[in-house]
């Protein structure tokens, strides 16, 4: 188990940026009514965010970074890292992180470098670029999101209206003063069948394989090109797993859970959520929620809840967090941190 403790490194803030397009669970035609409502009591999703054709997750990241410098009056020659945590970079080739150090206007001197993670990106991403400003830069810029509407097919039930985009900025920097952050970082890579898109990079190349849908079970039809989730081995591994290992970093950091004011967990759907809290015997008011009206935003979705759902209680307090993302890899990461007040903002990409 990879348990890591990062000194002075403090969050100083967290934006967020959804498309303005909203689609309605109810709008899924594939659904029948009874289909529809039960998905969304499973779930908990009633609408999503959906980007246009020629709007990327970095640009999505970009607006929220955009404003989050302005905001602040950051010197932008004091941001001496960039991460960019996504599974749906703008290229191939080059690092998105770079494309957006140039587009921010931040310095050449700048350290730029894409993270390829998902469910647990952000917490993944805390930890590489906390343990970056320890060795002596003054700030880094975290961006995390994804475009996981571009990868599912309109057929196929289990993935399509499941989806949202988003993108994420958190600002970092070095104070000697700042409080511990404890991390618990997992991965299984016998379980990357679980959610995966088999074709379109070096193993099955676009230009080599073409793939027709196919029907794999009534209501699920995709190619080997669009992403495919086994819901129910996802399911199981976060009962497995999540609760425990967010146990295990609680101990770690020698904080009780009744001591945790919030558990921002990866917003999978609200009935892994929910079951994860129920094990650990907590109450619903210490698990805030972004996927009703968000979907599942993949490595967004933990800065997006707080940004979204916290907005009011992280601006005004000393927040004490436990962060829980899992899933794709299979791959699971947790940190628990004291946090606050710091500026967030939510904001729709125009």
């Amino acid at each position: 188990m990879a348990k890591i403790t990062i000194d002075k490194v403090k969050v100083d803030a967290i934006y967020s940026c959804v498309p303005t397009q909203k689609t309605q669970t109810t709008e899924y035609a594939l659904f029948s009514e009874v289909e529809s409502s039960l998905f969304e009591k499973t779930t908990g999703i009633k609408e999503r965010r959906v980007a246009p054709d020629d709007v990327t997750c970095s640009d999505l990241c970009f607006r929220a970074a955009e404003q989050l410098i302005s905001d602040l009056t950051i010197n932008k020659d004091e941001i001496e890292v960039l991460i960019f945590v996504s599974q749906s970079p703008d290229y191939f080739l080059p690092a998105t992180a770079v494309t957006l150090q140039h587009k921010l206007g931040l310095s050449t001197a700048c350290m730029a470098l894409d993270i390829n993670l998902g469910c647990s990106g952000y917490v993944y991403g805390l930890s590489v670029i906390s343990s970056l400003i320890t060795t002596g830069f003054k700030k880094g810029l975290l961006l995390a999101g994804d475009k996981s509407t571009i990868s599912t097919s309109f057929n196929d039930k289990s993935t399509y209206p499941l989806f949202g985009d988003a993108g994420t900025a958190t600002l970092l920097s070095f104070d000697k003063l700042a409080q511990r952050m404890f991390f618990d970082l997992h991965s299984d890579g016998s379980g990357k069948d679980a959610i995966i898109i088999e074709y379109g990079h070096s193993r099955y190349p676009y230009n080599k394989f073409k793939d027709e849908e196919r029907e794999y079970e009534k209501g699920v039809k995709r190619s080997k090109n669009h992403l495919a989730l086994d819901g129910m081995k996802v399911f199981n591994f976060a009962l497995k797993e999540v609760a425990k290992s967010i146990d295990d970093c609680l101990k770690y950091a020698n904080v009780e859970k009744e001591n945790v004011d919030y558990f921002v967990l990866h917003q999978a759907n609200k009935l892994i959520n929910d079951s994860v809290r129920k094990k650990m015997k907590l109450s619903e008011d210490k698990f805030p929620m972004s996927i009703g009206e968000f979907g599942n935003t993949s490595s967004a979705s933990i800065p997006l809840t707080i940004a979204a759902a916290l907005k009011r209680q992280i601006e005004t307090n000393h927040l004490t967090l436990l962060l829980s993302g899992f899933g794709v890899g299979l791959s699971w990461a947790n940190v628990l941190l004291k946090i606050g007040p710091i500026s967030t903002k939510h904001l729709e990409y125009d």
